[in-house]
């Protein structure tokens, strides 16, 4: 694990408008026989030596760390999909972002996978009946201090979901194949009181409308694709 840094307190910004800095990386994309139903279980069978490219955030957000889990939910259309949800505008963390459905572990929750299919049926509506976890990548810890567990799963296409008005402004889809190209994983990066802050932006064009996926959502994302490739 990655030494934690100190507090690196951010103004409100839009990474919208933030320029990306370089290229995308010259890596191959994951084949798509590797995201076949098969190859994903088989994968986390039996998973491969590697190691996660991001598993710490620099510190923005001074507070005691809190586990956390979010369900990485993988529809099994005829080309594979990842569910992802806009968080509404009044939350107090992450506001407006695009992030997988999850949340803050419970007491009573047995593991990171039971957090986080609670948290997805409670923001989405996501019945568990219709999943199949495959298994979990390593915990990645936010600037907001929260330790998150990524629980991947597939999930039957065709579920009815509904967002909860109080967290999840919208729920849409990107191919799985988009999300596992590195020539879609772009960076940015943030300078303030001297410090500097990077992360990954992978924006997506969905019809006229651009999907901004940045910061953990896209680290997690870049994990993944780090353990499908290795």
């Amino acid at each position: 694990m990655q030494k934690s840094a100190a507090p690196f307190t951010l103004p409100r910004f839009d990474p919208r408008r933030l320029p990306f800095v370089g290229e995308p990386d010259a890596l191959p994309p994951v084949a798509d026989a590797a995201q076949t139903v098969a190859a994903l279980r088989q994968r986390f069978a039996a998973p491969p030596a590697w190691v996660p490219e991001i598993q710490r955030e620099p510190k923005f957000l001074d507070r005691a760390p809190a586990h956390a889990a979010v369900l990485v939910p993988i529809v099994l259309h005829a080309r594979p999909t990842v569910l992802l949800t806009e968080r509404t505008q009044h939350l107090s963390t992450h506001s407006g972002q695009v992030a997988f459905p999850g949340g803050r572990s419970d007491p009573q929750d047995r593991d990171a996978a039971a957090t986080a299919l609670r948290e997805a049926r409670e923001e989405v509506g996501l019945d568990s009946g219709g999943v199949e976890v495959l298994g979990s990548l390593p915990d990645y810890v936010t600037g907001s201090s929260f330790i998150v567990t990524p629980v991947v799963a597939l999930v039957r296409p065709g579920a009815r979901l509904h967002a909860n008005p109080d967290e999840v402004a919208d729920i849409f889809e990107v191919p799985l194949q988009f999300l596992l190209d590195p020539a879609h994983h772009r960076r940015q990066a943030f300078e303030w009181q001297g410090q500097r802050r990077e992360w990954y932006a992978m924006p997506y064009q969905d019809g006229g409308r651009t999907r901004f996926i940045w910061g953990a959502t896209a680290g997690m994302l870049r994990n993944f694709y780090r353990f499908m490739s290795a």
